[in-house]
């Protein structure tokens, strides 16, 4: 008889120390993590901290975030949709990445457009780069308010 057997239990309930092991991130990132309530773990008859192992899915998914730029706040309000006392689902994983595209799709055309036109003015009124003039004559853009007003301005707008 084949059984498959898992390699490990997925109910099974982990130390912070397992779980910083596991996850590859600072015992002090977890216990920040699960303050800012992105987490959660139980406690045993001792009071220490014991996390199921699928803790180990959204810690990933919080790290892959904020290496994206994603705030924490954006991964709570995400995360924080579903249960955090149950696996998170192929479905709520395809939930929060559609919520997180559209977001990270203008992040990569503001990125795009600040390595592209750093160089040139960014349209905060100094006037002292050879191109203001160019780009901001008379500093008309100071007439919108204050900043960079070339490099952030709507993404459907030219100037």
């Amino acid at each position: 008889m084949n059984q498959h057997v898992p390699k490990y239990d997925t109910n099974r309930m982990m130390t912070v120390g397992e779980v910083s092991k596991r996850s590859g991130i600072p015992i002090s990132t977890i216990h920040f993590y699960e303050e800012k309530g992105l987490i959660k773990s139980t406690r045993n008859s001792s009071n220490h901290r014991r996390f199921p192992s699928y803790v180990l899915r959204y810690i990933a998914i919080i790290k892959i975030a904020q290496l994206t730029g994603i705030s924490l706040e954006d991964i709570k309000q995400s995360i924080g949709e579903f249960p955090t006392d149950h696996k998170l689902t192929k479905e709520g994983w395809e939930k929060i990445s559609t919520q997180w595209k559209a977001d990270l799709d203008r992040r990569i055309t503001y990125l795009t457009r600040l390595r592209d036109e750093l160089n040139d003015c960014i349209g905060c009124g100094c006037l002292s780069m050879d191109r203001c003039p160019l780009r901001n004559p008379n500093d008309i853009l100071g007439e919108e308010g204050a900043g960079a007003r070339i490099l952030t301005r709507p993404l459907d707008e030219d100037i």
